[in-house]
């Protein structure tokens, strides 16, 4: 804890451990880093799986953990520079498809082709500053367990699906999702959701059928070394 104390409050200090890890300028850390250092710190759960060509771009200054069984496919990219990933038991993450924390994904979820997932978002408000060098900002992404997600979907900084919740193929998600509900379009909606009594999906109509957003609280990110 003392030394994580000194780090934080010395920012050359850890603007220099930073560079150990990652070159200036870019997302991957160096091999020696996801040689040596990633696999005593992240966790994977038995029998789970990240294919070959996945890019991992984690430090283990944050965490990157895998349930058991759990797969990460082809050309995916993982990105915990600002903020934790979780992925739970038995959860698969479809080809292609990009992991930016802060994100925590349940259990028995699945996440198709192609899909965005990014709890990172760029501030612009200053117009005599270049986007890319203005803050970034950090929300959570909470997929609960059993969720389905379409191929193409985007899922915004600070939303939360809750259980067994489907995201049509295509969908922007920008709003908290409810449990047992379909949703989509961009901004996505619900189009269906399960009636406990009857125990039936039944259809929405569009007047009735905009989730209700639970902010997440925002947070400027840390692009340094925090040791926690």
């Amino acid at each position: 804890m003392a030394l994580s104390n000194t780090i934080k409050s010395n920012a050359r200090l850890k603007r220099w451990l930073h560079y150990l890890m990652v070159p200036r300028g870019q997302a991957r850390p160096r091999r020696w880093v996801s040689w040596f250092i990633n696999p005593f710190v992240h966790k994977k759960g038995s029998g789970s799986r990240i294919c070959r060509s996945v890019r991992l771009d984690v430090l283990p200054s944050r965490r990157f953990d895998l349930g058991e069984q759990a797969t990460i496919e082809d050309y995916c990219v993982v990105n915990n520079g600002v903020g934790d990933v979780t992925v739970g038991a038995h959860s698969r993450l479809g080809i292609g498809s990009v992991l930016i924390g802060p994100v925590a994904i349940g259990n028995q979820v699945i996440i198709a082709q192609h899909v965005v997932i990014s709890g990172l978002n760029h501030s612009y408000e200053a117009i005599d500053l270049p986007i890319r060098l203005q803050p970034v900002t950090a929300r959570a992404i909470v997929i609960e367990d059993e969720c389905w997600i379409g191929a193409n979907a985007v899922i915004t900084a600070g939303v939360r699906i809750s259980k067994h919740a489907i995201v049509a193929g295509g969908s922007v998600v920008t709003k908290d999702v409810p449990a047992y509900t379909v949703v989509a379009g961009s901004p996505a909606r619900i189009i269906k959701r399960y009636n406990q009594e009857r125990q039936v999906w039944e259809k929405v109509q569009p007047s009735a059928s905009a989730a209700t957003p639970v902010p997440a609280p925002l947070q400027t990110a840390d692009l340094g070394f925090p040791m926690s």
